[in-house]
């Protein structure tokens, strides 16, 4: 099942912001975060993630810091910032709003 351009542009930003919520995290990696999460239906590239990054970032609800993987490669680490979580938070009642709405409705069509 492929899901929509749509619904995955709409999902990014709180899936981003939660990802962080959980540690500091670099592209590649949210990339297989997001793909584990998913249980592999949401396929992220590079070419999707890094714009969200880059408008999270302008934002000011992530920031970025180029640090030293444990193979000694540089890689560019984000955090979420304070401004970052209360957007999660908010962004989080705004899904619970739609997932909500979307059960309740389930709910009667299967019932008719």
């Amino acid at each position: 099942m492929e899901t929509s351009k749509d619904l995955v542009a709409a999902s990014a930003t709180p899936l981003v912001l939660a990802i962080l919520a959980e540690g500091d995290s670099y592209g590649y990696a949210i990339i297989k975060r997001v793909a584990e999460l998913s249980g592999g239906h949401l396929q992220w590239t590079d070419g999707m993630l890094y714009p969200v990054l880059h408008r999270l970032e302008r934002q000011g609800y992530i920031a970025s810091k180029w640090r030293a993987a444990d193979t000694g490669r540089r890689r560019k680490y984000y955090r979420i910032t304070r401004e970052g979580r209360a957007q999660l938070a908010v962004q989080r009642k705004q899904w619970e709003v739609v997932d909500d709405t979307l059960r309740g409705i389930w709910m009667k069509v299967r019932t008719v």
